[in-house]
């Protein structure tokens, strides 16, 4: 690759999954990479395979004190970011009525605020700068909804929501923000990585046992491709032009959402009398 063309990529949660598979395909390519890991093992495993163009930093996305170190040492000791991608996450999987509120707090402050918690220490030098990429990792959930993932379908609107809000904001600025929100795919996200409350209450044993049994079952054969998807990321934060507000990744999740949206279009219209009802009227 022409070093003029060579990017620096930061990437939240490069151990497994979207991360590992994006931080792969931006090394084959021959771009740098600065990926965050939990432990010193992972950081040592990590640079090993980057020849001299990966870097690892260990961080937890929920320390804020130290994402805003990381930032800065990166900036210093590195070299300017080009690209931020926000992967680190999970998935919490548990009926509302029977999962703690502390669960709903732990998936907030990793899914959302340590997302945002990451932006906002690469702000200040991407605005400096005039330019910059930011990729959130959001999910088809983020849009439809099903039953037993409430708190991470919340999480995911969440950061949906800001990822298009800041979008706004930075766009005149020279700073591009992409939601990317991937369909079932083959990583572990719905195995090993997934927080499970313990069923207690009967009344939700039909609707969400077979729920339950089939994501379980379906782990690791998922429709989606992690590799395909990585190399969509990469195109989406190398693209000379700028960058959807969103991309969906995944056949179900296009074809869920659009069908979603439609339905949401037709309930909308069904109660417009409603909606327009409530206007204030003079005298």
């Amino acid at each position: 690759m022409n070093n003029s063309l060579q990017k620096t990529f930061f990437i939240t949660g490069v151990s497994s999954g979207f991360g590992r598979e994006l931080a792969r395909s931006a090394l084959d390519a021959g771009h740098r990479v600065v990926g965050t890991v939990r432990h010193a093992e992972a950081a040592q495993a990590f640079e090993s395979q980057g020849m001299g163009r990966a870097f690892a930093r260990v961080m937890d996305v929920t320390d804020h004190a130290t994402v805003q170190q990381v930032a800065e040492n990166v900036e210093k000791a590195i070299g300017a970011v080009d690209v931020l991608v926000n992967n680190a996450g999970y998935g919490h999987e548990g009926i509302l009525e029977e999962s703690p509120i502390e669960e709903l707090r732990r998936q907030f402050e990793t899914n959302v605020f340590g997302a945002v918690a990451v932006i906002k220490a690469f702000l200040p030098f991407f605005r400096a700068r005039r330019q910059g990429r930011i990729l959130n990792i959001t999910s088809m959930g983020g849009t439809i909804t099903m039953p037993g993932i409430s708190y991470y379908c919340g999480s995911k609107f969440a950061l949906e929501g800001i990822s298009e809000a800041l979008g706004k904001e930075v766009a005149d600025l020279g700073i591009d923000v992409t939601a990317v929100a991937p369909g079932s795919f083959r990583t572990d996200w719905a195995g090993r990585s997934m927080v499970r409350t313990p069923r207690s209450i009967g009344d939700y044993d039909a609707l969400f046992d077979p729920v339950r049994a089939r994501r379980e079952a379906a782990s690791g054969q998922q429709r989606g491709d992690p590799a395909k998807a990585a190399a969509a990321m990469l195109r989406l934060a190398t693209m000379l032009e700028r960058p959807p507000t969103r991309l969906l990744l995944g056949s179900d999740a296009f074809d869920l959402v659009r069908q979603n949206l439609w339905d949401r279009l037709r309930q909308m219209e069904k109660w417009e009398e409603a909606s327009r009802s409530t206007d204030y009227v003079a005298g």
